[in-house]
């Protein structure tokens, strides 16, 4: 994506910067003639101008507010426009030569507005004069309207919202019937929303909206009875529920904002219209009938109560602007609560076990809204019902861990009431203490469910309930609770697994820092854990939990959510990341927390389920890593010792088994980092199973078992010799299974044989056979091969200290070939070119070698023996080659690895000039000078860079080579720079030059076509490097070399190469690119009669697809570029032949007559042989 599209979309304005812009737009759009049609032209710049007003309205939707004091002037000239052309319209009756097109744009600009701002607040500009009610009914309603068409639904919509509020004018609607049809005008209203209402898109929301209103006016007071009789006989008999939205829609409106009376006087018709729904199961599986069936019965109810008589109670510390607030809540005297409020209340709680969100949500808010207006006893009572919720599915559970999934909803409803009535200050202090021990729970709840699990929206509104404790309740009252929740919130917003839930705990400790002052270190530890800080999960755990941590009252609370809940989580990343979160805090103080947590962490051991074990074995590794680094490790090492014996509490069965793959990688990984000296003696080993574990490892089909098992092993080679393992591996593992190898050449890179030589060369050798692809001893899988090109530059590496007496220079030697051959692995298969992996592997590799020889150079006898000059050189090239080749990670790796070996100090011997990279001031000036981010793996800054290596002698087949693959590729972010830049460079090179660093055209067309010809029957070596020359042909590159007597022949060379064996050649590709160069090759001068005489190789060939796109690639290229000749007559036959027919042999030696002839086109000669074979064609397209 584009960066500056990043910075836009993510802007931040202080004010609406682009309201000239959007106000010269807006004009430019509402200047176009409605009444006449566009043109393909018209419409699209019409669509576009729409497309950019859309993009101003998205940059600013989270900042609408901000257009507040400029809406009256922006939306009144798109209102009057589209009131201009309903009046005329109904006017004149003219529908036929209106662009419903340009009227669809109008509508949506309109549309556009009430979306940004929302229509209460867009409404306000429309007009609602007296005389607009006759317009827009006549508009809607005639027979031929444009709202009939079935795409204008912005229009329809808006001219809904119009007439919705024209209807409420405060003149009697009967005053605009006719005389003698009383009632006609608001039939048709009425009529009108009807129609709309059961429409699937806005449509129906502006009917419902009408009709609302329409039903809320006092004079239409006598129609809502009847509307509501309509609305129980359409739910008893339709299954349509995009009606019953509608009509519920409506009815919700009118009992949200009607008078008290009008819903009083309705109240036993509305509840019937929810039992109603209640008794048709078919509409209430529907989410949204069931949420505003719900919000129904809450507004009645609400409607049939007296006013507020409680107040939010807000005592918040540090926002109490008044002291006085800190009374209790304000009573009026009691009343008789209706009896239907106890039965709505029960569907209420009911409906906050619902399977939908936002059903329960609406529920919750209609059970705090409803206890609101209670007196303060049954408001308690409704308290009391919803904490009872929470023990619904409690009581027979053990644990939150043993509860049926289904007890998300449950809680889920119970914690949205909660925070709706704190929020309204209905929870009295004497329940705070109960309505926090759940929250406790809920702040945890997370229920284990297949490969997933539930319960984070439970977390995200017990985090939503704290949030309002805290603006609601009185700081004496959240006092006593002030540390527990301190904790808990802290604990959630550091190590839970989903972003929101951290940041909402986050917020609710803000809200409590803010208001009460209550939690201790509340500012530093906020700072700790603010937006940002909790927002990347890993930063969380490693970087914010152990700041926190260093506060001791939150200390111990983290290290225990750590060993109960984080590492015994479902999701293997959390347990990674809780164990080392938990080495990260016992760090703090090591030798008093390390050994507690060690102990409980070893009781997860004994444990039945596997992620438990799994969690366990990753916390004692972490912590034996701790007690191993730290500075007191000889103190502590006896406690290391005891985390390593704890590995016998787990069985070797279940480490074994292959379902527990995570088991067996966490024990290796326990071994590498806890093993020690005593525990490699039989005699004195805790556990005497540890070397099955380390065996069954390595014959893991599983990478991430098999990378701990060879670390667990190369942890072992630091302490015993393993000569004895290493040739019992050689011997078990090579020729094995592919796994078996991969895990082989692993280990061999691994073992420390500083410490001990541990059959090196021995090592050395069978990695040098897994990787010979000339013999039959080398691997056929490229994961060995890779993991062996990877050994080997390690085992260099490690005996760095001790070279010349582990490994001799003709072994070191053998090794530099080997890494230099796996850089010509292409190998490919299903997953493409995986070759690429071994590629990479040795790019590194030879840069790993080359430092770990160039630093050692000075405790050699000879480093030219070790790493002779051609080899070094050799390495360089090939880095080169990689680095300009099609791939863009191998290009970065090999980047940044040839910038290492540039940038190394030289080798300290006598002569270190031999080891001197050849152009090495002209690579550091490109490379090395500039201050630029851009890697290799950027086409557009590299290629322009590369192509002035070929410059260099020494490096330069190597880089041409790679130049012509990255040609060849498909790729267009690689193809097209490097053709750019290679045309550019050549454009400036000289025809021939006797400079030694200095490349001419001479010598790049005879080093391509020499590397050509010499695989003349490898088509993946000749047509990279027949698309490289047509490149160059294409561009005239070649124009001036057959002036120099070696060019001209090598241009022949090309020549007789594209033509040679034409019709027997199978791979269309290289037919194709050799037709090509033959075609580009006709400018040339020196060449045309020798290209034209060959022409018929291809014009004739067998495959109609080849006759057919030689011609048509003729034509492009005579009628677009100087060849000398007279070709009109040419280009007419290529144009009007058949060329995809099959031509008869008589219609062969008539091309052949066609194009001989074509040289000699500038007499009249050529004209008449033209013509005659222009006939001879049409005779064969009769035939």
């Amino acid at each position: 994506m584009d960066t500056n599209t990043d910075a836009d979309e993510f802007k931040v304005y202080a004010r609406f910067e682009n309201k000239d812009d959007f106000v010269a737009l807006r004009d430019e759009l509402l200047a176009i003639d409605l009444y006449t049609e566009p043109d393909q032209e018209q419409n699209r710049v019409e669509a576009m101008l729409l497309q950019k007003l859309m993009v101003i309205f998205a940059s600013y939707q989270e900042q609408s507010y901000l257009w507040d004091p400029f809406l009256e002037d922006l939306v009144t000239p798109v209102v009057e426009t589209l009131k201009s052309h309903a009046k005329q319209f109904v006017r004149d009756g003219v529908a036929s030569n209106v662009s419903h097109m340009r009227l669809d744009r109008l509508a949506s600009l309109l549309y556009f507005f009430v979306k940004f701002r929302g229509y209460k607040t867009i409404t306000r500009f429309f007009p609602h004069e007296i005389a607009d009610l006759t317009v827009t009914l006549e508009y809607i309603t005639a027979p031929k309207s444009p709202v009939q068409v079935t795409y204008l639904w912005a229009l329809r919509y808006t001219l809904l919202l119009w007439l919705s509020l024209v209807c409420m004018i405060p003149f009697d609607l009967e005053q605009f019937d006719e005389v003698g049809k009383s009632g006609e005008t608001a039939s048709r209203v009425e009529t009108v929303g009807k129609m709309f209402l059961d429409k699937a898109g806005l449509d129906r929301e502006g009917a419902a909206l009408l009709l609302s209103k329409f039903y809320m006016r006092k004079d239409m007071a006598t129609k809502v009875p009847e509307f509501l009789s309509f609305s129980v006989e359409k739910m008893e008999t339709t299954v349509n529920p995009m009606l019953v939205m509608g009509i519920m829609r409506v009815i919700c409106e009118i009992t949200k904002l009607g008078s008290a009376e009008q819903v009083q006087g309705c109240r036993e018709q509305l509840l019937e219209i929810a039992q109603t729904l209640e008794r048709n199961q078919n509409l209430t599986k529907n989410t949204i009938i069931r949420k505003l069936r719900t919000k129904l019965v809450a507004r009645v109810v609400i409607r049939l109560l007296p006013g507020k008589t409680r107040r939010l109670r807000a005592k918040g510390k540090a926002l109490a602007a008044d002291r006085s607030l800190a009374a209790g809540t304000i009573d009026e005297e009691d009343f008789d609560v209706p009896e239907q409020v106890e039965t709505v209340l029960e569907e209420l709680f009911k409906a906050l076990r619902d399977t939908d969100t936002i059903v329960r949500y609406t529920a919750a808010k209609g059970v705090a809204r409803v206890s609101e207006r209670l007196p303060v006893d049954f408001a308690e009572q409704v308290l009391e019902q919803v904490l009872h919720t929470f023990s619904i599915h409690s009581i027979a559970g053990a644990s939150l861990y043993d509860m049926p999934s289904i007890a998300e909803g449950t809680w889920h409803g119970a914690c949205l009431a909660c925070a709706e009535m704190a929020r309204r200050g209905l929870i009295p202090d004497e329940r705070l203490s109960e309505l926090v021990e759940w929250l406790h729970k809920a702040l945890y709840f997370d229920i284990r469910k297949g490969a997933h699990s539930i319960g984070s929206n439970v977390r995200d509104a017990a985090s939503y309930v704290l949030w309002s404790l805290a603006r609601a309740q009185s700081v004496e009252a959240l006092q006593p609770h002030a540390l527990e929740l301190a904790r808990r919130l802290v604990t959630v917003s550091l190590f839970d697994r989903e972003i929101h839930i951290r940041r909402a705990a986050s917020a609710a400790f803000q809200e409590y820092v803010g208001r009460t002052s209550l939690f201790p270190h509340g500012i530093d530890v906020l700072r700790k854990t603010d937006f940002y800080a909790v927002g990347v999960r890993k930063n969380s755990f490693t970087l914010a939990a152990p700041e926190v941590a260093e506060h001791e009252v939150y200390r111990s609370f983290l290290i225990s959510h750590l060993l109960s809940v984080t590492l015994r989580h479902w999701d293997p990343v959390m347990r990674q990341l809780g164990a080392q979160s938990l080495k990260i805090i016992c760090e703090l103080d090591l030798v008093k927390l390390g050994p507690d947590a060690a102990t409980r962490a070893a009781e997860l051991l004994s444990l039945p389920d596997a992620g438990d074990i799994h969690g366990g074995l990753l916390a004692l590794t972490e912590l034996a890593t701790a007690f191993r680094d730290s500075a007191q490790h000889e103190q502590l090492e006896a406690e290391r010792r005891k985390v390593f014996a704890t590995l016998s509490a787990v069985p070797i069965g279940t480490i074994q088994s292959g379902r527990h793959e995570l088991i067996a990688a966490a024990a290796c990984e326990l071994i590498a980092s806890g093993i020690s000296f005593a525990e490699t003696q039989h005699s004195q080993s805790t556990v005497p199973h540890w070397r099955q574990v380390v065996d069954s490892g390595l014959k893991s089909k599983t990478v991430p078992v098999q990378e701990a098992a060879a670390a667990a092993l190369a942890s072992v080679s630091r302490l015993v010799d393993c000569s004895a393992v290493v040739q019992r591996l050689i011997k078990d593992y090579e020729g094995e299974s592919p796994p078996m190898q991969q895990s082989l050449a692993r280990v061999l890179g691994l073992l420390d044989y500083a410490k001990h030589k541990h059959g090196v060369e021995d090592a050395v050798r069978c990695l040098l056979r897994m990787v010979n692809r000339k013999s039959g001893t080398g691997s056929t899988n490229i994961e060995a091969r890779r993991n062996a090109f990877n050994a080997m530059p390690k085992i260099v590496g490690n005996v760095a200290d001790q070279l010349q007496e582990n490994l001799s220079a003709a072994m070191v030697c053998q090794m530099t070939d080997a890494v230099l051959d796996g850089l010509t692995d292409y190998t490919t298969d299903e997953r493409g070119d995986v070759g690429s992996w071994v590629r990479i592997s040795c790019v590194r590799g030879l840069a790993s070698i080359i430092r770990t020889l160039f630093s050692c150079a000075s405790e050699l006898p000879d480093l030219a023996s070790y790493l002779p000059r051609e080899k070094f050189h050799d390495a360089v090239a090939g880095t080169l080659k990689q680095g300009v080749e099609r791939l863009d990670n191998v290009r970065q790796t090999a980047g940044e690895s040839f910038l290492a070996i540039l940038q190394l100090p030289p080798p300290a011997v006598r002569d270190a000039s031999p080891w001197k990279i050849q152009g090495e001031k002209m690579m550091t000036d490109l490379f090395l000078s500039g201050h630029e981010s851009v890697g290799w793996h950027a086409g557009h800054w590299l290629f322009p860079k590369a192509v002035q290596l070929l410059d260099i002698e020494r490096y330069r087949d190597q880089v041409l080579a790679g130049i012509v693959l990255s040609v060849s590729t498909k790729t267009d972010s690689t193809q097209r720079p490097v053709t750019s830049a290679l045309v550019n460079w050549a454009m400036t090179a000289p025809v021939s030059t006797d400079e030694r660093d200095r490349y001419d055209l001479r010598g790049l067309s005879r080093d391509l076509v020499t590397q050509a010809l010499k695989n003349a029957s490898s088509n993946n070596v000749v047509v990279p490097i027949l698309q490289t020359l047509n490149v160059l042909l294409e561009a005239d590159v070649f124009e001036n070399l057959p002036q120099d007597p070696e060019g001209a022949q090598t241009l022949r060379s090309l020549l007789s190469l594209v033509t040679r064996n034409a019709s027997r050649l199978k791979s269309l590709q290289r037919i194709m690119i050799s037709m090509r160069c033959l075609v580009n090759l006709l400018p040339i001068r020196d060449l045309q009669k020798d290209c034209i005489a060959q022409l018929p190789k291809y014009l004739e060939h067998q495959y109609p697809h080849v006759r057919a796109n030689t011609a048509e690639y003729l034509y492009l290229v005579l009628s677009s570029r100087d060849t000398g000749l007279e070709t009109d007559e040419v280009e007419e036959i290529l144009l009007e032949t058949e060329w995809y027919v099959t031509i008869p042999s008589s219609s062969f030696q008539a091309a052949q007559r066609l194009v001989f002839r074509s040289s000699t086109a500038t007499d009249a000669a050529f004209k008449d042989a033209t013509q005659r074979c222009i006939e001879l064609l049409e005779s064969a397209q009769t035939v």
